[in-house]
């Protein structure tokens, strides 16, 4: 999904896909056709239609490219799901636009669906490794981060896609890897398959959030409590945010109570917890803390 990314970051993450998609296709041969669609949710187009000419002038040879301008922001669940309509592959890999992948990124994310009960393998991101739990043996954790993730096209149409109507942005691969789990599949962390996330750090090497990252992170932290019947956490974050959030968190807080009052919100699952993972905060244990 784009949204005023500049063309030079788009050529540079197509020229790093191309790469990998001629060792998986020419050398090893475990696919045999990719297709990149983008989907472009910014007030005004990205590419051009210089721009894709250009694009597919280099990298079409191995890349199928394809686009689409929205003319709206959709937000990430509701676009993914749209460019999903027309995927006609046996596997999807979703990307952020800033993700540059190396060589060998979409052989890693094959390998685990060659075992049986594979629903979802996700890719390590640097600089910033996300820092939850996962089998070192078997690579199995709570989620994935759909920044670069494989998923069975036939899981995700079983599925239903991403909650569009609940997430907006953030949360939505965490809710659509618990829903993967339920399915009675794994989602398997796969740290050889590395890819770049050119993330805006701070001056101590930290992530520094926009406001709208921090908005919708927090609005979609009380959404997915509340989806995974944790009203108890829903109570407690809101009583974080109201008391001591920061003009973001506040605003979050008024949304979901208006939400609530208004019918708009998802009906609670995984009443037992056997499933959704809620911890000091985050959704999976953590191995360490940034």
């Amino acid at each position: 999904m784009l949204y005023k990314t500049p063309v030079r970051a788009v050529d540079r993450a197509v020229e790093a896909l191309a790469r990998s998609a001629e060792l998986a296709v020419m050398e090893d041969g475990v696919c045999k056709r990719v297709v990149l669609s983008y989907g472009d949710c910014s007030p005004a187009r990205c590419l051009e239609d210089a721009d894709l000419e250009g694009l597919r002038a280099k990298y079409g040879w191995i890349v199928e490219i394809r686009y689409t301008w929205f003319g709206e922001n959709l937000g990430s669940a509701r676009g993914h799901n749209r460019l999903a309509k027309d995927c006609d592959l046996e596997f999807m890999l979703v990307l952020n636009p800033d993700i540059v992948i190396a060589p060998r990124v979409i052989q890693h994310l094959l390998e685990p669906f060659t075992r049986t009960g594979t629903g979802m393998s996700e890719a390590k991101q640097l600089p910033l490794e996300h820092p939850k739990d996962y089998d070192p043996v078997t690579g199995d954790t709570s989620w994935a981060a759909t920044a670069c993730a494989m998923i069975p096209s036939e899981v995700f149409r079983h599925i239903g896609g991403f909650d569009e109507d609940t997430f907006f942005m953030y949360c939505d691969d965490v809710d659509f890897s618990w829903q993967v789990r339920l399915l009675g599949l794994r989602v398997v962390f796969q740290p050889n398959a590395v890819v770049l996330h050119d993330k805006r750090l701070s001056s101590t090497g930290g992530w520094d959030p926009t406001p709208a990252e921090r908005y919708y992170s927090a609005e979609a932290a009380l959404l997915l409590a509340h989806k995974w019947s944790r009203p108890d956490l829903v109570e407690r974050i809101l009583t974080d945010f109201e008391a001591h959030g920061d003009e973001n968190q506040t605003r979050a807080a008024r949304t979901y109570r208006t939400r609530v009052a208004q019918g708009d919100v998802p009906e609670p699952i995984d009443g037992d917890r056997r499933v959704g993972v809620f911890d000091n905060g985050y959704y999976a244990k953590h191995r360490f803390e940034l």
